[in-house]
């Protein structure tokens, strides 16, 4: 009998150390026409310091004018596990400038991206998920500070 519990204890722990969990099981999978980003953040010594900046967007061809697209990223909560996430639910036509380029000036290809300024929480724990339609790529910047909070003075 006690070698019998020895084995089943021996197997639980092989089982429970031995076994990876799969750190995307809380996350829904994408639904038909998006697909899932996963982004996994460096490890930093102090991640208050940092912040990080979504870029959905496509490649286009441009002329001389500044372009953006159209949409915005909504935060959900992965049910039972309370771990965010962002969706991208559609990406529409957005705003240009318009500037009378130069005649017979070349178009380029360029990276277009939806206009956000939004910056989020930098967080090397866990990674960041975000569901996009299939046609839009994802890039993403980090942005940090090395200096601590200066006081403003009274003017």
């Amino acid at each position: 009998m006690k070698l019998k519990l020895a084995i089943l204890t021996a197997l639980a722990c092989t089982s429970t150390f031995a076994a990876t969990p799969d750190p995307m099981k809380a996350f829904p999978a994408p639904e038909a026409g998006f697909v899932r980003k996963v982004i996994q953040l460096p490890k930093v010594k102090n991640p208050e310091f940092y912040r990080v900046q979504l870029l959905p967007g496509k490649m286009m061809e441009v002329n001389c004018n500044t372009k953006s697209l159209g949409g915005q990223l909504k935060k959900e909560t992965a049910q039972g596990w309370g771990y965010d996430y962002w969706v991208l639910p559609k990406i529409e036509p957005g705003i240009s400038t318009m500037m009378a380029c130069p005649p017979n000036a070349p178009k380029k290809q360029a990276f277009v991206t939806i206009n956000s300024e939004e910056l989020y929480r930098y967080n090397d724990k866990l990674p960041m998920v975000i569901y996009v339609p299939e046609d839009v790529e994802l890039r993403y910047r980090i942005w940090s500070t090395k200096d601590k909070a200066r006081t403003a003075v009274n003017g």
